[in-house]
């Protein structure tokens, strides 16, 4: 038996996995940190303690795996999460600020006045990517701008750049690795995704010395070895990527139509598109996917704002019930909403609306209504607007959807899941594993190092997922999805100033 070691750099928190070589888990360990906000809409996390947690944890899964599995280790993948920005000195390793989180809005001035130049249609064509504060360009160029002396430091070649994933590399490596991966470089703003290279006209645009930037590899393969203490010994670092694009490559979605959806605080839905990058015309990006392939393979991706917060909105803000699991049964007491629509854009809407200035919405009530009906509201306000992003994505690539693979904390709710089904007419995979964004990693590293000759030699993880088949009338589905969007008109431009 050979096993792996899965790195997972989440945004709230570090987690460890150890696999073997049928790709079941035999030990783990997680360790939340800090969120730092040092004001409104800015948001970071100390470098140090991300990767001082990704040390522990390591320690952790190692010591609970026993020393058998431990001897065994093959290769170590990593999977992260992405956006997130770092600069840091070549010399000492010690970052110059603080890591700046995928979720900071802090360039959004930047990112307006780019737009107003027109710039905005060059970033989409070659990054498949919108100019937004989302992404790490802006977020290195505010550094560079914003810490004494960092843009002459960079230009001079004595600086680093990386996303997560470049900054863990680094110091698991002891400094000797400064490099990433296709799909975590598709989501800085400055790769070109159809070259597969870093873009110079972009990164002039703004004002980021190539110097500074990592090099880029397939996402499985030989990067280098590791051989920090927290690992016991040198181990080959065999696969990099972000987590969506893991999660996507741990469901199985390797071929075009074939799309995946993370149930969280909000909704990942990716879906595979082949060899050809797609340009959306409904607000979706265009991402790349984890590589094991000679050519790129590239995905349509959306996002839901608001998934599992909805729950938790009606957990703690309204009392609804004590613990998010209640809601299930509080559903179920009622056959149907009657007739009432919850649409949670408390933070406006995304694709395929993309309306910063609409506003949650509850719809359709009468005196007969109770909180029966809004959880159940709440609930398919998940699946319908899933189910928009993923119509959208259908539309765009011209491909229809087979079955949706589906993993995240919000797939043991059975009845969100069966609607979810029913929406869209088409079976719904609950995965049993749900740790597929490890399980990705594991996958690409064991690929690697050679474990398996093609991904089509993967132990199987599907035989014990289970298989949800619509059951709703396609007419029935249609009328309540036409009674959402009209519940989604009445959202729209609330908070725009007149």
């Amino acid at each position: 038996m050979r096993t792996l070691l899965a790195l997972d750099q989440g945004t709230t928190s570090s987690r460890a996995i150890v696999f073997d070589d049928a790709l079941r888990v035999l030990a783990s360990a997680q360790h939340e940190f800090r969120q730092i906000y040092p004001q409104p809409g800015w948001v970071e996390h100390d470098p140090i303690e991300l990767l001082t947690s990704q040390r522990n944890v390591i320690r952790e899964a190692l010591a609970r795996a026993g020393a058998p599995a431990s001897a065994k280790l093959a290769a170590v993948g990593i999977t992260n999460q992405r956006e997130t920005t770092l600069l840091w000195d070549r010399s000492t390793g010690e970052p110059l600020y603080n890591a700046i989180v995928w979720q900071d809005r802090r360039t959004s001035t930047q990112c307006a006045q780019l737009k107003a130049t027109g710039l905005e249609s060059s970033f989409r064509e070659k990054t498949g990517l919108v100019l937004d504060p989302y992404f790490s360009g802006t977020k290195l160029s505010w550094l560079l701008d914003h810490i004494p002396d960092a843009r002459a430091r960079a230009e001079k070649g004595t600086l680093a750049f990386g996303t997560v994933d470049t900054w863990l590399a680094w110091h698991l490596s002891g400094g000797r690795l400064h490099l990433t991966d296709v799909s975590n470089a598709s989501r800085t703003l400055l790769f070109n995704i159809h070259s597969g290279t870093w873009d110079q006209t972009l990164l002039d645009v703004l004002r980021i010395p190539a110097s500074v930037l990592p090099e880029v590899r397939p996402s499985s393969g030989f990067f280098g070895e590791l051989n920090d203490p927290a690992l016991g010994r040198t181990l080959p670092l065999c696969g990099i990527a972000g987590d969506q694009q893991a999660a996507l490559f741990g469901q199985g979605c390797h071929h075009a139509g074939m799309a995946k959806n993370t149930y969280g605080t909000g909704c990942f839905l990716l879906m595979h598109t082949g060899n050809h990058a797609v340009l959306s015309g409904h607000g979706l990006l265009t991402t790349v996917c984890a590589q094991t392939q000679p050519t790129m393979e590239y995905a349509l991706e959306g996002s839901v704002f608001q998934a599992g917060a909805v729950v938790q909105w009606l957990r703690d803000g309204l009392g609804f019930f004590s613990t998010a699991s209640e809601i299930e049964a509080l559903a179920a007491s009622v056959t149907d909403t009657g007739d009432v629509f919850l649409v949670p854009a408390f933070s406006g809407l995304g694709a395929p609306y993309w309306d910063a200035d609409a506003r949650g919405t509850l719809v359709g009530l009468t005196r007969g209504s109770h909180r029966g009906h809004i959880a159940r509201a709440a609930l398919e306000s998940i699946a319908f607007q899933s189910a928009d992003v993923l119509h959208a994505m259908m539309r765009d690539a011209s491909q229809a959807l087979g079955e949706l693979r589906v993993d995240g904390g919000a797939t043991a709710n059975g009845l969100l899941m069966q609607f979810q089904a029913d929406l869209l007419g088409v079976p719904v995979i609950r995965s049993a594993m749900q740790e597929r964004t490890a399980l990705g990693a594991a996958q690409l590293a064991g690929l690697g190092v050679g474990l398996w000759p093609d991904r089509t030699h993967l132990p199987t993880q599907q035989q014990h997922d289970q298989r949800i088949e619509p059951n709703m009338d396609p007419t029935n589905a249609a009328q309540r999805l036409t009674r959402w969007h009209a519940a989604i008109e009445r959202s729209r431009h609330w908070a725009r100033s007149e």
